[in-house]
């Protein structure tokens, strides 16, 4: 039975975290093979399972040390037909990997929550291609069918709602979004953000997000950018504006470099913890409707860390009626 479906938690004034980058870590950190950066295929075995709960257990107590709440995202980023046909698995033995994924995240929440950290599962959808590059971009009715498999099996779960990570265009966010709605799941929508702070199709994400919010009639619960450095989109929210009040979260990057750089990197970059801590308040400061904190690329529980105590310790007046 679902928890928050009709009410998110993260939605009211309150600091939220949420995990890093589960691939970067799984195979730099761990040194496991991931098959198409797939960290679903851990859902295939119990050793697997008991890893991934291993993982969200190093967030889980950064969140309640905190008073934080925190949003279980799901390991089901490239659990969707395309990538699973290069993996050789069955629409059914995928259906059955996207709900253990979420049974997992409901044990968890079970064993952890409490009423100063309300814990949120959220159901991830990745891009159907690439979440660096656009590739061929599909319509909005091609983007919804694709990704309504997937939502349609988190809607019979206990996940609260869908969270679009990587997305690289706004055709495919919308898709999800009208996919989301159809299957009565609330939605938020994860930008990829360039060096330049533009989406990769070249769009800015404040007409990416004016986009969505027109096709969808603001379906959106709230948006947040991904896949980025802070030094590559600061200036972007500094301008402000009264579509930045829609970008609630930031799952960033540990590295400076491109993703180009990122893509041909065989060791991984994990930047400067400390630095991305304080980059992140620099950040909470100049846009008041942030207060959901992860990380992206490179980034393990020991930035998360980082960067709760940071926004704390500088928006820690504006989160005090937690």
């Amino acid at each position: 039975m679902t928890t928050y479906r009709h009410q998110l938690p993260q939605l009211q004034q309150r600091l939220f975290l949420t995990d890093g980058g589960i691939e970067t870590y799984f195979v730099f950190q761990e040194g496991r093979a991931l098959p198409y950066f797939a960290a679903f295929d851990l859902l295939r075995s119990e050793e697997g399972k008991a890893a991934l709960a291993a993982y969200y257990e190093r967030y889980i107590v950064i969140a309640r040390e905190n008073g934080a709440g925190f949003i279980l995202e799901s390991a089901t980023w490239r659990a969707s037909m395309d990538w699973a046909d290069k993996m050789g698995i069955d629409a059914a033995e995928l259906a059955n990997i996207n709900r253990e994924a979420i049974a997992l995240l409901a044990a968890l929440r079970r064993r952890h929550e409490s009423a100063h950290s309300p814990m949120t599962i959220s159901g991830c959808v990745g891009p159907r291609g690439d979440g660096y590059q656009p590739g061929a971009l599909m319509s909005v009715d091609e983007a919804a069918a694709y990704h309504a498999a997937q939502i349609r099996i988190f809607s019979t779960t206990e996940a609260d709602m869908i969270s679009a990570v990587t997305m690289t265009n706004a055709s495919e966010a919308i898709g999800v979004a009208l996919a989301s709605s159809d299957a009565g799941m609330p939605c938020a929508i994860s930008f990829t953000v360039e060096t330049d702070g533009a989406l990769p199709t070249g769009q800015s994400v404040r007409e990416a997000i004016i986009a969505v919010d027109a096709a969808t009639g603001g379906a959106p619960a709230y948006y947040m950018l991904n896949c980025a450095h802070p030094s590559h989109f600061e200036a972007m929210l500094e301008k402000g504006g009264a579509w930045t009040k829609r970008i609630k979260g930031l799952r960033c990057n540990a590295s400076t470099k491109s993703h180009a750089e990122l893509d041909e990197a065989t060791s991984l970059d994990a930047g400067d913890a400390a630095q991305l801590g304080r980059d992140y308040a620099r950040l909470a400061s100049l846009t008041p409707s942030l207060s959901i904190f992860g990380g992206c690329c490179g980034t393990d529980h020991t930035h998360v860390a980082h960067i709760c105590r940071e926004v704390r310790d500088a928006e820690g007046a504006r989160f005090a009626a937690e």
